[in-house]
């Protein structure tokens, strides 16, 4: 009953604003363990993709493989990037430290997120500030990079968000991003808002299998780490959350009724 409602309301723009900003404060309040960096599903890579050289142990491995094969798709080193629903931060820590931008900054509506960021990701080129993604408190082309994993399917206006984009990138810019919608409908109406926005379609990619297999190859460790962080009356909701394997997440996926895609847009002069 009370999933059905939830189901009908997120219909509803004004109750999308108001469902992701509390979820995720109270994530950020009730769960700040310092090792939970990552909140996106992962991403298994391909045979033909170019493995990770890395000095010494990255926490939740392919969480960053996410962002790795994202943020890999353009340079990084030396630009100015922006990540539009940051989160806990650990996608904005590991391109910080690894791919080396000259400024990374990290927006995301919830203020707990936000200050748990920049609690537990101190770097010189890192920052995190709040906002929303409809209305980015970040200057008119001013960024070489935008990033959004994971993120906009929960936002009250996805049209909204990508004019936001489209304003704060420089000429040449580009925006990468990674998102599922739960039909092939729905998929296709994000495809078709991303057309609207006037940016060039560099790449797009049905990233569904590499997720799947994220999911079934992190199983074990997630459900660790949800046995040590989560209180036991939570475990369940938050496993389906997390989408472990069996959820309705994985299954979805599994099934073909939900799919994930992976977008690079560029904005020409």
């Amino acid at each position: 009953m009370i999933n059905g409602v939830i189901y009908l309301l997120k219909r509803f723009s004004w109750f999308k604003r108001v469902n992701a900003k509390v979820t995720y404060e109270l994530l950020a309040k009730y769960i700040p363990a310092q090792d939970w960096h990552f909140m996106n599903y992962g991403y298994h890579p391909r045979a033909s993709d170019a493995p990770l050289a890395l000095d010494g142990q990255v926490t939740q491995l392919y969480p960053a493989q996410m962002y790795h094969y994202l943020a890999a798709k353009v340079p990084i080193e030396g630009k100015d990037v922006l990540e539009v629903g940051s989160g806990r931060g650990g996608g904005a820590r590991y391109i910080a430290e690894h791919l080396r931008p000259q400024q990374y900054t990290g927006v995301d509506l919830a203020g707990n997120a936000v200050d748990l960021a920049n609690k537990i990701h101190v770097l010189p080129n890192l920052k995190f500030i709040q906002g929303s993604a409809e209305a980015l408190p970040i200057p008119d082309n001013s960024v070489d990079v935008v990033l959004n994993v994971e993120s906009c399917h929960a936002y009250g206006s996805v049209p909204k968000f990508l004019e936001e984009v489209t304003r704060v990138l420089r000429p040449n810019g580009s925006f990468l991003m990674v998102d599922f919608r739960n039909s092939q409908e729905n998929m296709h109406l994000l495809k078709l808002a991303l057309k609207d926005t006037g940016l060039a379609l560099q790449e797009e990619e049905d990233i569904s299998l590499n997720v799947i297999q994220a999911i079934e190859a992190e199983d074990a460790t997630k459900r660790q780490r949800i046995s040590e962080c989560v209180p036991p009356r939570w475990q369940k909701l938050f496993s389906d959350f997390a989408g472990v394997m069996g959820s309705r997440f994985h299954e979805t996926l599994k099934a073909g009724t939900r799919t994930y895609w992976r977008f690079h847009l560029k904005k020409i002069a």
